[in-house]
């Protein structure tokens, strides 16, 4: 079994979901009851070996897997780890309880890849803050969850911000609640509030007044996938913090690992955006993981049959990105070449 933590119960409860196959998991992956760039990876990794164990046909769970959540390109970055790691243990003659314990070995050892690169990830973009906003005191504006609860380390975003904080140069952090789903009111807050972080919640539209006021020195956010040409696929509403960014001239920084980096996927208008369900949007939900996988409770607050759009993210291009922090260091400016050269030394990239 995969034991996981339901984030769609934070931050009232901290419940431990138990899944007990590749199909459990496959819900809770778009239920959002597991969520983020590079936990989605690891969990898929850890379905596949879970297929494997429990006898169900791996290539199967592993599409299943894949197709869960179409548009974090680690989720199907993990799941291939472990499926390539099954069938070379099948075809050198393992069995098929040394072919699961193989796909089980490979999930773990990403599952350690991913919290040493949170680390890496986090000095880089520690030494570029320092750079860019000499003094210290900073005050950093992230959108949705980039924290522990999305990775196998401390995050991605959120663990600049968190070191940030160590070393006594944060001054404020500013959390979007992030709609339709709250991520950042339910998920980054309870990390922030655990970490003993000075931070403030605000709505997403009330950003730019921020910005106006001068009250935001830089903008941290994480990345979903990010295309040959720089482009990045994040949490909607991602996109309009970059605009306001490059109109204020402050610094707006993705942090992401170079697992990431999708070298199939040529530019932003190539990255497919996953539509949610409309009902988010329409209704006051809590996305509680049900029975049935899907959310409950709900509170109409539009008329019956209102149509609704709601993707899951947005595409900010590379000319609105001052730089993009990975484990293997920073790109800035934001290029092809650029972002080809430094991920080539990476042996977990999807560039090659």
């Amino acid at each position: 079994m995969l034991v996981l933590l339901d984030q769609t119960r934070l931050p009232a409860e901290e419940v431990e979901l138990v899944c007990t196959d590749a199909l459990v998991l496959v819900r809770a992956i778009r239920t959002l009851a597991v969520r983020g760039a590079p936990l989605l990876g690891i969990a898929g990794a850890y379905g596949v070996a879970l297929a494997a164990a429990r006898g169900f046909d791996v290539a199967e769970a592993a599409r299943l897997l894949e197709d869960a959540r179409p548009t974090a390109v680690n989720l199907g970055y993990g799941v291939r780890r472990a499926e390539r790691a099954h069938a070379a243990a099948l075809a050198a003659g393992a069995g098929a309880a040394g072919a699961a314990a193989a796909a089980l070995a490979e999930a773990r050892a990403l599952h350690r890849e991913d919290a040493g690169a949170s680390a890496r990830m986090a000095a880089h973009g520690l030494l570029l803050l320092d750079e860019l906003l000499p003094g210290g005191g900073h005050r950093l504006l992230t959108h949705c969850n980039t924290g522990a609860l999305v990775s196998g380390g401390e995050g991605t975003a959120f663990a600049v911000a968190l070191g940030a904080h160590r070393a006594g140069r944060l001054r404020r952090l500013w959390v979007d609640e992030t709609r339709p789903l709250l991520q950042g009111a339910r998920l980054t807050s309870y990390e922030a509030a655990r970490a003993g972080m000075s931070y403030t919640l605000l709505t997403d539209n009330a950003a730019g007044s921020l910005f106006a006021a001068g009250e935001v020195d830089a903008v941290l956010i994480g990345a979903d996938r990010i295309a040959a040409d720089g482009s990045v696929a994040n949490k909607v509403g991602s996109y309009p913090l970059a605009v306001l960014a490059k109109y204020h001239h402050v610094p707006f920084l993705v942090v992401a690992p170079t697992t990431t980096v999708d070298a199939a996927t040529p530019d932003g208008a190539s990255i497919v955006v996953e539509q949610r369900p409309g009902q988010e949007v329409t209704e006051l939900t809590s996305p509680r993981f049900g029975p049935a996988g899907g959310e409950v409770g709900g509170m109409a607050v539009a008329p019956l049959g209102t149509p609704a759009y709601n993707p899951a993210f947005d595409i900010t291009p590379p000319e609105l990105i001052t730089a993009i922090v990975t484990e293997e260091g920073v790109i800035s400016p934001v290029t092809k070449t650029g972002l080809a050269e430094l991920c080539a030394r990476s042996p977990q990239t999807t560039m090659s």
